[in-house]
């Protein structure tokens, strides 16, 4: 993503934290297979290239050591169309965790259904918990098919759940005959490099949804897959029908070049090493610079958010009307000139919680990446990387920063 700064009509910059994309450039291997493959132009498999669904096999097996069947592997152009596929075919309950990305409480009303909540709290850390989740399944009303959208690491929270908190929530998913849509696409972005599949601790039950938009800066590109379980494996065939009439098939091009690029694990290797490696340094800051004004924040470990509470200036937003978080994100945008996406009902919260989605990726990646690699892994990135190579971030949370503690004096 090319980093353009933002002007209101009266040229003062805006500091823009709304959009979760990447800011990395294309990982440049995929862009020399891509030039490769520009003029493949037949149709393919609705179900993707069998060389490619072979390479995400060997992918997974590599990261996370886990072993797939390419028949199980089901490609599309962006993840978001399979997801949104499984809700209109699937003949039971949803159930959606939250905070979580915007989109799945509207494909699941698009796809006709009422999605129930599953609540997490930031005193857990934004995270899921057994005792919640048995909460919604022991409802009198439930249908006894059950399918749960959760995210892992999470957008907007930045939240990743370690074994032993996917192997508690097994035991419920297995309990009550949970099937789990396991949105993975920032895995490899998770900043420790130990992401945990829920294949691996529920592999009968999870649906294992990823892509290449995240980690490999190809968001554009619209290259996404599903991996299904045997035991699933009528679920996978309904939708692959109802992609058949969906879309035709991935863009050719962009099959053929992942498919030469999964497989090359040094080039793989050192770019998610460096971007990741900056995204935990942006995230960081983030969080300790608001912290240090009494915002809550619970510390992201992967991808590219968090999901920040501005309760400490509540009593003074109440003394000037402000009362719900999309009332005080127009206030924010007005007077400090930072644009952030209200928490709220958009990410199925209360009206009245001043939480906030804040997405770190509003500066300049390829200068960031290019003067990492310069310096190399071996040298500590610290904030005046961030001051230097992440400036719209720094100014950005800056000016948040006053702006709290403006409003706090006035308490």
């Amino acid at each position: 993503m090319t980093y353009t700064l933002i002007t209101n009509n009266n040229g003062q910059n805006i500091y823009h934290f709304g959009f979760g994309q990447s800011p990395f450039p294309v990982l440049e291997t995929a862009v020399d297979y891509l030039k490769k493959y520009a003029s493949e132009n037949d149709y393919l498999p609705v179900q993707g290239l069998a060389t490619l669904r072979k390479g995400i096999c060997e992918f997974h097996k590599v990261y996370d050591n886990l072993t797939f069947d390419p028949d199980d592997v089901i490609v599309a152009p962006g993840s978001k169309e399979l997801i949104f596929l499984l809700m209109t075919v699937f003949n039971g309950d949803i159930l959606i965790n939250s905070p979580s990305w915007t989109t799945y409480q509207s494909q699941a009303i698009l796809a006709g259904r009422s999605p129930l909540i599953v609540d997490s709290r930031e005193k857990d850390g934004w995270k899921i918990t057994p005792e919640e989740l048995e909460k919604v399944l022991s409802k009198a009303d439930i249908d006894s098919y059950k399918l749960l959208i959760l995210t892992n690491p999470c957008n907007p929270t930045g939240t990743c759940y370690t074994q032993e908190n996917l192997e508690k929530l097994t035991e419920v998913f297995r309990n009550h005959r949970v099937i789990v849509l396991s949105d993975e696409i920032y895995a490899r972005v998770q900043y420790g490099g130990d992401h945990v599949c829920l294949s691996k601790v529920y592999p009968e039950g999870t649906i294992l949804s990823s892509g290449m938009s995240k980690w490999a800066g190809a968001g554009g590109w619209r290259l996404g897959y599903n991996i299904f379980p045997n035991e699933l494996s009528p679920l996978m065939s309904a939708v692959r029908n109802a992609a058949s009439h969906s879309y035709s098939c991935a863009p050719a091009p962009m099959q053929y070049a992942f498919s030469q690029v999964l497989t090359n694990f040094p080039a793989c290797d050192e770019y998610i090493q460096h971007t990741t490696r900056i995204m935990k340094l942006v995230g960081q800051f983030c969080t300790s610079e608001l912290r240090s004004v009494g915002v809550k924040v619970v510390e992201p470990k992967g991808g590219y958010y968090i999901f920040p509470n501005f309760e400490v200036i509540k009593p003074a937003l109440v003394k000037g009307g402000i009362t719900s978080c999309k009332q005080m994100c127009e206030l924010i945008l007005k007077d400090a000139h930072v644009a952030l996406m209200p928490g709220g009902p958009d990410h199925m919260r209360p009206i009245d919680e001043l939480t906030t989605r804040l997405c770190f990726v509003n500066f300049n990646g390829s200068l960031s990446l290019s003067e990492s690699r310069q310096r190399g892994l071996t040298c500590k990135l610290d904030v005046n990387f961030v001051k230097e190579f992440c400036a719209p971030v720094y100014g950005g949370v800056m000016a948040l920063k006053t702006w709290v503690l403006k409003l706090t004096q006035l308490q």
